[in-house]
């Protein structure tokens, strides 16, 4: 076996003493000649400790002396440079492909196969890889104005380019393909280092950069070792990797390096330690302008974009867009699944369709990257469908981002967090995201959420920190909670947002669940209940009805909430009075506030009568209110001039009378009915008829149906009774959703607000006052 280090001999070392003498240099003089950051490894070869063989070799080499002369007891199984086992190939074309088979098995182990959290067995990188898009611009380093973004409704907040501005994509391979030097960017999960994966296999195999070696190398791990050895050397490492595949001579990665036939794959720059970063981005940029020829692709997060590389391209990496989605889906299901390819693909189809529903379009932003992309499918085949409790499926993506990624992968980062523990980082998020989200800020300038933080600072127990120092701590603090867990993110130029609408609604919940006291807690519940009409609350109340221990106190104040907003109006209390008093017709069986719901409906929207057929299986008498309302729709529309018409309404008059019990109805029915011309009337009589009889007609068809069925009534709404009206509707549905979330609220509440949704005032005092 080679030896991996060399040590001089007694004799070695006075021989090595006096060469050195003769060159007049100093050990650092030394060092630099041979590439080393540190003295150190110049000073164990003079004081006969092992020193790594290559750097033992080139000491020897710059002193004019002969390695094996100086080694103590060298070694005979390691062949000298030159000789027929080593020797170079004249072609280099020839080189490569030598080289590429030695190292093929180390690439294919190293890169192939991918280990997904929570997953037992590893997933072959074909199996899942979706191939990337690049965004044309960095989203950060764009100018915009704040204005321009909060307007930005809640489905846009993740759009690409910020909502408005639609940003150009590239796909990546493209882009590795055009620059030599490419910095890839991305937020926390995006795939980068599965793209610098994916660069290498297909180097691998020749589909890309059939002329060059792929070596891939962990940045994280680099600094780690060449903190061990106390030298910072992308030559020494790369040259380990070939040693390892066999490849002993070190002229062959020279050979290589110098006619630019080696791809670099710098992974995961951001994971390196502070304390580490500045050798590590100085080997970098020493590397890549010595040998400059080659091809370099380095990952970093976004957030960590400052540390500048000279001479690299920054690209960032594209969110999914629903082709990708689907693409990542069908993969997952099929190779992630104990079943067949088939039953995969249907998984996977069941997947999107839910996940495209109206009411999941919170899960849509956060699978637009692979990392909750991945959790979603995993979830969603443990249950085959998304969970009812969305805060669940929030607090597993924030674990992800909080450590349980980065410990997954063996990532240890600086602690900048003033010593923070989890609980500590919790508040302080819940505090920043409260804030902003009660003040409507979606997206909020620098020295804003600096502001923020440094009240939240100043409040800590023991907090005596002078003006300028907090100043400097919120900052650091800012840039600590973007870089790690990348929960605040700078969408433009000096503003910033949370990177989901719902890690912000979450943690705006998790602030109120998590108030620290009865009366606290009560005081918070109070204030979220003054946003009931607020659209944009509509899911911080959803998260907080399904985070407390026991709503019961949170619906009962939703209720009172929203009584009050008809509670002084005399007209809208009588519309309600309407609207009950129909709904008592109905069975018993049946749950009063859905036909009432109905009835208002029914009221205000006459335009959607149509659109209630379908649902009103509640009574018979509700679906002839339906089917009256959709012949009054025809018979009174605007377009309703051709004459025709006459035998549709006969038609249809005839169909409701089949259902019509009431005696009297019936008989005015048929006698309305019987007014209308007969099939086979010319069109000049029809014509005429028309002209003379149809307003009357559909007059005495009106004033019918109001009296026996007490529907069709004018409603005249003024534009703010209209708007109470809508906000009240609303309201009421989004108390009914919250009932419907499981949410832990007791039986005998939840029964008394079924009961009482949409009565009158009277109606409820009454209820009251009977102890009902």
């Amino acid at each position: 076996m080679v030896k991996r280090s060399l040590q001089a001999s007694p004799a070695g070392i006075q021989r090595a003493k006096r060469a050195f003498a003769l060159k007049g240099w100093t050990q650092e003089n030394l060092a630099g000649e041979v590439n080393l950051k540190t003295r150190q490894p110049i000073w164990r070869f003079f004081t006969g400790q092992p020193v790594d063989r290559q750097i033992f070799m080139d000491i020897c080499s710059i002193l004019d002396l002969g390695w094996r002369e100086i080694t103590d007891q060298p070694p005979t199984d390691f062949p000298e440079p030159g000789t027929a086992a080593e020797a170079i190939p004249a072609d280099l074309d020839e080189l490569v492909r030598q080289v590429r088979s030695q190292h093929r098995d180390t690439i294919q182990n190293q890169c192939g196969i991918l280990q997904l959290l929570d997953i037992s067995h590893p997933v072959s990188i074909d199996d899942i890889y979706v191939d990337v898009n690049i965004l044309a611009e960095i989203a950060s380093q764009q100018w915009f104005e704040i204005a321009d973004l909060q307007n930005l409704p809640p489905t846009e907040f993740d759009r690409v380019g910020l909502g408005a501005i639609e940003q150009k994509q590239i796909p990546g391979m493209h882009v590795v393909e055009t620059y030599s030097k490419l910095r890839v960017l991305g937020k926390p999960g995006v795939g980068k280092t599965t793209f610098l994966q994916h660069l290498a296999i297909q180097c691998n195999r020749g589909e890309f950069a059939a002329d060059q070696v792929p070596i891939f190398i962990s940045l994280r791990e680099f600094a780690e070792e060449s903190r061990r050895s106390g030298e910072f050397s992308l030559f020494n490492t790369i040259r380990q990797v070939f040693v390892t595949a066999g490849i002993a001579n070190s002229s062959v990665l020279k050979t290589l390096l110098q006619a630019g036939r080696v791809l670099l794959l710098l992974d995961g720059m951001d994971e390196v330690l502070n304390q580490d970063s500045t050798a590590v981005l100085k080997e970098i940029r020493k590397f890549s302008d010595k040998y400059y020829k080659n091809r370099f692709v380095v990952s970093c997060r976004t957030a960590a974009q400052k540390l500048r590389l000279r001479g690299f391209t920054d690209v960032e990496i594209a969110p999914f867009t629903q082709a990708q989605i689907t693409t990542f889906a069908q993969k997952w299901f099929v190779a992630l699944t104990k079943t067949t390819a088939e039953s995969g693909q249907n998984q996977s189809a069941q997947f999107i369709q839910k996940l495209d529903l109206s009411e999941n379009w919170q899960f849509r932003q956060l699978v637009v990257t692979p990392l909750f992309l991945h959790l979603a499918c995993w979830v969603f085949q443990g249950q085959g469908k998304f969970p009812a409790k969305r805060s669940e499926f929030y607090k597993q993506g924030l674990d992800l981002l909080l450590g349980k990624w980065d410990e997954a992968r063996g990532v240890e980062r600086d602690q900048v967090y003033r010593g923070f523990l989890l609980p500590q980082k919790l508040r302080l998020l819940s505090q920043l995201a409260a804030v902003t989200f009660e003040q409507g800020q979606y997206f909020f300038e620098q020295r804003v959420i600096e502001q923020y933080i440094g009240d939240y600072l100043r409040n800590l127990p023991g907090a005596s920190l002078e003006p300028e120092e907090l100043q400097l701590e919120s900052e650091a603090m800012l840039k600590a909670i973007e870089a790690q867990h990348g929960f605040l993110i700078e969408r433009a130029r000096g503003i910033f947002s949370f990177p989901y609408l719902a890690f912000q609604e979450y943690f705006t919940a998790r602030k109120i669940v998590a108030s620290h006291n009865l009366r606290a807690l009560e005081q918070a519940l109070g204030g979220l209940v003054s946003h009931i009409t607020d659209p944009h609350w509509r899911e911080v109340f959803l998260l907080t009805v399904a985070m407390l221990g026991s709503a019961d106190s949170l619906v009962q104040l939703m209720k009172q909430q929203i009584d009050a907003l008809v509670a002084q109006d005399p007209y809208l209390q009588e519309f309600l009075s309407w609207a009950s008093q129909k709904s008592r017709q109905i069975p018993d069986e049946t749950k009063l506030a859905t036909p009432r719901a109905f009835y208002l409906a029914l009221a205000k929207y006459p335009n959607a009568a149509a659109d209630f057929a379908l649902a009103c299986t509640l009574d018979q008498g509700v679906f002839v209110d339906v089917a009256l309302e959709n012949l009054l729709l025809e018979c009174t529309t605007d377009n309703c001039q051709d004459f025709r018409l006459t035998n549709a309404c006969s038609s249809a008059l005839n169909n409701i009378l089949v259902t019509i019990l009431d005696a009297g109805f019936y008989k005015s029915l048929q006698q309305l009915k019987d007014q209308l011309p007969a099939p086979g009337q010319n069109g000049k009589w029809l014509q005429d008829w028309w002209q003379k009889n149809y307003p009357g007609w559909v007059e005495q068809l009106r004033g019918t149906i109001a009296h026996y069925r007490n529907t069709n009534h004018s409603w005249q709404f003024s534009p703010e009774q209209q708007q109470v009206l809508q906000r009240y509707y609303d309201a009421n549905q989004l108390l009914v959703d919250c009932l419907n979330s499981n949410c832990e609220v007791t039986a005998a509440i939840r029964q008394e607000i079924e009961a009482t949704l949409l009565l009158p005032q009277k109606e409820l005092e009454d209820r009251e006052w009977q102890g009902d």
